[in-house]
């Protein structure tokens, strides 16, 4: 993770259409710098608890994982959920759930990590996010996803204004 700069929560609400919210750092960034992945305060300012801790803005990078998504891989991975997939995504869970809480403790939160962990695959976004931002080997559904995506971190395909 970087520290996040004003001109990356300037990107970042380019990249979704409005300003960027408790934005804490840039967990991911794509091959030219800008931010793909955010990570986002447990709890919002408003006082509201914010489950999703890795956030992903990119616009070619939720486009894929919404391609991904219609395509109805979301069956696919859970069908995968067994055995070693299954215990590694449990513990891709619990290690999402202590970065998220190194950055605070939100009782509501308790257990809540992202993308249907640990025990189903609910929203590829998340989990692509997740795997961007703790690197390969950490969540095998974000892993799986991200190698299914025709998008790349490694290449960029960022509008000329993010």
């Amino acid at each position: 993770m970087t520290a996040v700069a004003e001109r990356d929560l300037v990107a970042v609400g380019r990249q979704l259409g409005r300003p960027a919210r408790d934005v804490i750092a840039v967990a991911a960034r794509c091959a030219c710098g800008r931010p793909t992945v955010v990570t986002t305060r447990p709890r919002l300012a408003d006082g509201t608890p914010f489950p999703t801790f890795y956030y992903l803005t990119h616009p070619a990078a939720t486009a894929a994982a919404s391609r991904l998504e219609a395509a109805g891989r979301m069956a696919d991975y859970q069908a995968m959920l067994t055995g070693e997939v299954a215990a590694a995504y449990r513990a891709a869970h619990l290690a999402y759930l202590a970065d998220r809480e190194a950055q605070g403790v939100v009782p509501e939160l308790a257990d809540v990590s992202a993308g249907g962990m640990p025990e189903r695959v609910k929203c590829l976004h998340a989990l692509v996010a997740h795997a961007l931002a703790a690197g390969p080997g950490v969540n095998p559904i974000g892993d799986l996803a991200l190698a299914d995506c025709d998008w790349s971190p490694e290449v960029c395909a960022c509008a000329a204004d993010d």
